[in-house]
């Protein structure tokens, strides 16, 4: 199990799935993490809190089976 990050993710990808799953947050109603947010909208206080580095998430772990010598997954 990996440890909370609270650094933005270094794939585009996963910046992305955490930013929208913060962002869904924030639309049921959970309050912003950053004192002033510079945007009402939510997907940007998702972004803002990521880059901030105030939002902490977890990645799954790949098992290295499932990986081929470049890192990337493999395709079954």
């Amino acid at each position: 199990m990996n440890t909370p990050e609270s650094q933005a993710p270094d794939s585009k990808f996963a910046f992305v799935v955490v930013a929208a799953r913060r962002a869904r947050q924030l639309m049921l109603g959970a309050s912003p993490l950053v004192a002033n947010p510079h945007s009402l909208k939510s997907t940007r206080i998702a972004v803002e809190e990521l880059r901030a580095g105030v939002l902490e998430y977890q990645l799954p772990d790949i098992p290295g089976d499932l990986l081929d010598k470049d890192g990337k997954r493999r395709k079954d």
